[in-house]
C-alpha cells in the first residue's frame, strides 16, 4: 500500500499540472500580444468537453482506434518513472532506458496513428513528428548516458542523488544546459509545433481524431510535456532538496511552472521554424550533450 500511494499522488499530479501549464502559456501569450487571453481553467474545460462528445472515426484501423490510448498510457508510465519529490512515483526507481523507451513509443504510436487515418494533413504531421524525435531524442539520451557515468547507474533517482550530493560538475551542467536548450523542441511549443503547426497542416497528427480520443491525445501530449520539465529540474537542476515530500514536490512543481513560463513567453514572441532549420538547430545541440557524455567519460 505504501508504493501505491506516491503512484496515485504522482499520476494525479502530472495530470492536473499538465493543462494548467497550458492554461499559463496560452496567458503569457495573450499578455505579451496585449489580449485578455482565456482563463487558465480553459484546458481543463475543453478536454472535460472532449470527453463528452461523440468518438467519429475516419477509418475501421485498430492503430488509429487504439493509439490514443496507447499513447496516452506510454507517456504517463514515463511520468511515473520520473522524480517529482525526494522519491519517484514507482518506489522502485525508473531507470533511463525505460523512461526514453515509454517516451518514444508514444510519440511513435502517435505517427503510426496519423497515418493510418488516411489524411494527407495527418500523414506531413506524422513524418515532421518522427523527424523532431530523431533529433531530440539522441540530445536527451546523450545527457542522460552523462548523468548515467557519473552516478554509475541507469536509475534515474540515483542520477538526481548524485547531483544533489557532488553539486554543479561539468558534464551535468552541459547535460542540463542541452536539454534546457532544446526544452522548446521537447514541448512541442513555437517555434517548434512543426507536426501540428495549425495554419499549416490543421494539427497534423490529430486532426482526424475527435472526443474521447481527442482528449486522451491532448492531456497525453501535457503529460509527455511535464515529464521533460520534471526530468530536467529533478536530474539536472535538483537544488534545493527538501526531505519532507509534500515541499520537495512543491519546490519541484515551482521550477517546473518556470520553465513552462519561460516556454510561453518564446512562443509569444518567436515565428515558427521550418523543418530543416529546427533539424539544423537540434544538430547543434547535440554538440553540447555529447560535449557532456565526453567530460563525463574523462571524469569532469
Amino acid at each position: 500500500m505504501s508504493a501505491v500511494i506516491p503512484i496515485v499522488a504522482n499520476g494525479i499530479l502530472v495530470l492536473l499540472l499538465g493543462p494548467l501549464c497550458e492554461g499559463i502559456i496560452r496567458k503569457i501569450r495573450a499578455i505579451v500580444h496585449s489580449r485578455q487571453g482565456p482563463p487558465i481553467t480553459q484546458v481543463y474545460i475543453d478536454i472535460l468537453k472532449l470527453l463528452g462528445k461523440e468518438d467519429l472515426r475516419c477509418t475501421r484501423n485498430v492503430l488509429f482506434r487504439y493509439g490514443p490510448s496507447v499513447a496516452f498510457g506510454s507517456f504517463l508510465v514515463a511520468a511515473l518513472l520520473t522524480p517529482m519529490g525526494v522519491q519517484p512515483s514507482t518506489g522502485l526507481g525508473g531507470d533511463m532506458i525505460t523512461w526514453i523507451y515509454f517516451q518514444v513509443l508514444g510519440t511513435a504510436v502517435i505517427s503510426l496513428m496519423a497515418v493510418s487515418s488516411g489524411n494527407p494533413f495527418s500523414e506531413v504531421g506524422s513524418a515532421r513528428e518522427m523527424m523532431l524525435l530523431l533529433s531530440v531524442e539522441p540530445v536527451i539520451a546523450a545527457s542522460l548516458i552523462a548523468a548515467a557515468v557519473k552516478s554509475t547507474s541507469l536509475g534515474l533517482v540515483d542520477m538526481m542523488n548524485y547531483n544533489l550530493a557532488s553539486g554543479p560538475v561539468v558534464s551535468l551542467v552541459c547535460g542540463g544546459v542541452a536539454i534546457f536548450l532544446a526544452l522548446q523542441t521537447m514541448l512541442g511549443r513555437i517555434p517548434f509545433d512543426i507536426p501540428e503547426a495549425e495554419t499549416e497542416i490543421i494539427e497534423g497528427p490529430l486532426m482526424e481524431q475527435s472526443g474521447p480520443n481527442l482528449a486522451l491525445l491532448k492531456i497525453g501530449l501535457l503529460v509527455k510535456q511535464v515529464t521533460y520539465c520534471f526530468l530536467l529540474v529533478q536530474i539536472f537542476a535538483p537544488w534545493p532538496q527538501f526531505q519532507a515530500w509534500p515541499i520537495a514536490v512543491i519546490v519541484a512543481v515551482a521550477k517546473v511552472l518556470v520553465l513552462f513560463a519561460l516556454a510561453g513567453l518564446v512562443e509569444a514572441v518567436m515565428p515558427r521554424m521550418r523543418i530543416d532549420h529546427a533539424i539544423n538547430y537540434m544538430a547543434r545541440i547535440l554538440f553540447v550533450a555529447l560535449a557532456a557524455l565526453a567530460f563525463a567519460a574523462i571524469g569532469v
